[in-house]
């Protein structure tokens, strides 16, 4: 039996792209859990929001709905997207790709 190099490889950037697609999603939720704290709002029904739009679309609909300025929502989301990703890396560990070699 002789081993693939090639497979192996590919085997592992599939890993490694579902691991951090998931890091980064769970990122996303966790952010926007606590911008939705931040601004008083129901979390669940923000979080439902992230099926339906990207970053920029859930922070215009915030900025509807708080009648707070695009600008400052997008630097609480920022503040509120470092603070996920400190928690999650506390959490799960750094989602740094392994290296080989």
């Amino acid at each position: 039996m002789v081993f693939d190099l090639g497979k192996a490889m590919r085997k592992k950037e599939e890993f490694e792209s579902a691991r951090l697609m998931d890091f980064d999603f769970r990122q996303r939720v966790r952010a926007t859990r606590l911008m939705a704290r931040a601004l008083g709002t129901d979390e669940a029904a923000l979080v439902e929001e992230i099926a339906l739009r990207d970053a920029d679309g859930l922070i215009l609909l915030l900025a509807e709905r708080s009648g707070r300025t695009q600008g400052e929502l997008e630097a609480l989301y920022a503040g509120c997207l470092t603070e996920a990703r400190a928690q999650l890396i506390a959490e799960r560990g750094d989602p740094t790709p392994n290296r080989l070699g």
